[in-house]
């Protein structure tokens, strides 16, 4: 399939899986599972960053900091 086809796809309604009457799965277009992925992503990194923001914020001088800092390189 060229870019030029691939354009004119239309994307699909997702589509839910049942078992025993009962939904079980979904199938979606891949584009918007990536989409959801990468704000599931954000969230995460939000998550992270408000926990990061709430501890105390410890302060040293740089010559202390070199004096322990040992590069694994």
């Amino acid at each position: 399939m060229t870019a030029s086809q691939s354009a004119k796809v239309e994307k699909r309604s997702p589509e839910i899986v049942l078992r025993d009457g009962q939904p079980a799965a979904v199938i979606l277009d891949i584009e918007d599972y990536r989409d959801m992925l990468e704000r599931l992503e954000d969230l995460d990194d939000l998550e992270m960053l408000k926990q990061m923001r709430e501890m105390p914020l410890n302060f040293r001088r740089l010559d202390e900091f070199l004096a322990e800092y040992h590069p694994s390189v």
